[in-house]
């Protein structure tokens, strides 16, 4: 259904928002940074429909396929398999249409027998030393550690840097994750995402998540500043 024809009002004004007044914004940010970010945002409020328009429009503005594939797998530490599948598999549909090859080059940098140790020290890198023994203080520490980080964190494709600023969006959009979503912001600003930048993020995400759960992730952004 073509929401010019059926909705004219309605989406005249958020195009506006969204695509004139967020886009310009003096807090904007880089082309791939926005897309990335509206992405992991659109995956953690389930927003399937408008996930599929706005990565039309990221790959027509050159974000690189892989850079997409590993915004969707990092998901599933976030969301869980049951909500990230939907979106894997309108990915691979929109990159069938658009004759992308798959599967993509591997961006894999760990084993089975590896995945622990170098999950561990991705969790320190960003948390700091003390995570090198956080492994040990239950299963899901654990899996956390060889699972999250080993399986995720490590893949190429992506900064540590930019896994954790989406790891900040999948956070902030679900919602009722604020707890997460400090220990995330506080990550971030390890990894050199200032209390600025995270704000940027925010407010580029406005339009596709609304206003209460934007202003919980600014709440979270102060909170991890004290």
């Amino acid at each position: 259904m073509n929401l010019k024809i059926t909705d004219p009002e309605y989406i005249e004004r958020f195009n506006h928002f969204a695509f004139d007044e967020v886009v310009n914004a003096e807090e904007s940010l880089d082309t791939k940074t926005r897309y990335m970010a509206i992405l992991a945002t659109l995956i953690g409020c389930q927003g399937t429909d408008a996930y599929r328009e706005m990565l039309g429009k990221a790959l027509d503005d050159k974000v690189s396929p892989i850079v997409i594939k590993e915004v969707v797998y990092q998901a599933t530490d976030y969301l869980g398999y049951g909500r990230t599948l939907n979106f894997l598999n309108i990915t691979n549909e929109v990159f069938a249409e658009r004759n992308i090859e798959m599967p993509l080059e591997s961006q894999c940098t760990t084993t089975l027998e590896d995945r622990l140790e170098k999950g561990i020290e991705a969790q320190a890198t960003i948390f700091g030393e003390h995570m090198n023994e956080a492994w040990k203080a239950g299963t899901i520490n654990k899996w956390l550690a060889d699972n999250c980080f080993g399986d995720y964190y490590t893949r190429k494709g992506l900064t540590l840097a930019e896994r954790e600023m989406i790891t900040f969006c999948f956070l902030s959009a679900q919602g009722g994750c604020e707890p997460q979503l400090i220990a995330h912001s506080k990550g971030n600003m390890n990894m050199g995402n200032d209390k600025e930048f995270l704000i940027k993020v925010v407010l580029q995400c406005v339009p596709y998540i609304g206003y209460p759960r934007s202003l919980n992730a600014i709440n979270c952004i102060n909170k991890a500043c004290k």
